[in-house]
């Protein structure tokens, strides 16, 4: 099964490019579209949607859909930038690299694709704010302009970016994902179902645009729903990105106390992956502060282990504070890389610095997903 997840990834990441090529080749249905101002802002909602699932993808598919139907010569000189050529073709050739990428994960071996792992993680933010400045309002506006009166556009595109920046997220935490996931088959799992759905959305809005505004809004629902989650996950990429490409470990090594880390999914009563600071308090006990969403009032949990029962796992690209019996309690951002046993003896940690085993392998699945992870020891 696992060698055919790549194949599915590559197959689906090719119907969501051709999907908007093929309905431009339709010059009836492509008319209509033109004159039936009644489907402007059903099309537009699912654009947004569309475009925060991928952003590249999105920009580039939605440009060459642009660049396909609009006349030739002096129409296609018009186009906004992203429905040139120079720019979509492109934009659809490093998706392609970063599906061939994934695709290949599952016989990569994670020291070469981590890296390209990071790339990608950067580029779908860089990406993520282009489409949402430059993009995303544009079509919001469009939508508006032709379907209401022209006050309702000051509404409609902040709430197409308040859309956009929650589908964004729920999206991205998929690449944070991949950046954690160990196995190659759940990255192309992964990127597999999220284009799937790109696809899925592309057609239904093809065929009727008010049937693709309804699926906009599940999932508009769903990201929601999701968004406290996805943030975290997307602070968590966000220090792990700047840590790495600035080679922080370099530059600097654990403090005596009052370190930055992150909560593992075993701390009772703090969401995994939360960003906060270890303590070590006077009466001798661990506490971790923090703030939820980074603004909320500050907060504060007590490790509920004894220091001499801690240790530091030390992993391929980011290490972990456990325990024997409790499981993973802390990750570390990668600025601790190489500074473990620094971070151990500030914190008297009784266990040491250990290598994480592969026992850890299905605790770490469970927890990549937000769970509690297994309470195995590391061997």
């Amino acid at each position: 099964m696992n060698r055919l997840v790549p194949s599915f990834l590559l197959a689906g990441a090719l119907a969501a490019i051709a999907a908007p090529l093929v309905f431009a080749t339709d010059a009836p249905a492509a008319a209509v579209a033109k004159t039936d101002h009644s489907t402007a802002a059903p099309l537009a909602v699912s654009t947004v949607t569309g475009l925060a699932i991928s952003p590249l993808l999105g920009m580039g598919a939605y440009g060459a859909y642009q660049w396909f139907t609009a006349k030739e010569g002096a129409a296609r000189a018009e186009l906004p930038w992203y429905a040139q050529m120079e720019f979509w073709l492109p934009a659809l050739l490093v998706v392609g690299a970063c599906a061939a990428k994934d695709a290949l994960g599952a016989v990569v071996s994670p020291g070469v694709k981590k890296p390209l792992d990071l790339i990608e993680l950067v580029e779908n933010k860089v990406s993520g704010l282009v489409a949402a400045g430059a993009v995303a309002p544009l079509v919001m506006a469009a939508g508006a302009d032709l379907d209401f009166s022209w006050p309702l556009t000051g509404l409609a595109i902040p709430f197409g970016l308040a859309v956009f920046a929650l589908v964004w997220m729920a999206s991205h935490a998929i690449n944070v994902l991949i950046l954690l996931s160990p196995w190659g088959a759940i990255d192309a799992a992964l990127k597999g179902a999220r284009t799937a759905l790109l696809a899925l959305l592309t057609l239904t809005a093809a065929i009727n645009p008010w049937a693709g505004a309804a699926l906009s809004v599940v999932v508009i629902v769903v990201a929601y729903c999701v968004a406290g989650w996805a943030f975290r996950l997307t602070v968590f990429g966000s220090v792990f990105c700047w840590d790495f490409f600035t080679r922080r470990s370099r530059r600097c090594s654990p403090r005596e106390n009052d370190n930055r880390v992150f909560a593992g999914g075993n701390l009772p009563g703090v969401p995994v992956r939360t960003y906060g600071r270890l303590v070590q308090r006077t009466a001798g006990g661990l506490e971790f502060f923090y703030r939820p969403r980074l603004w909320r009032p500050g907060r504060s949990a007590k490790v509920p282990v004894e220091k001499a029962a801690l240790a530091v796992g030390k992993g391929l690209f980011f290490s972990s504070v456990t325990a024997d019996g409790a499981g993973t309690l802390f990750l570390l951002p990668p600025r601790y890389r190489g500074h473990e046993e620094v971070l151990a003896r500030a914190y008297l940690m009784g266990g040491g610095v250990r290598n994480a085993g592969l026992r850890q392998a299905w605790s770490g699945l469970r927890e990549l997903f937000g769970g509690a992870g297994a309470k195995t020891q590391l061997g």
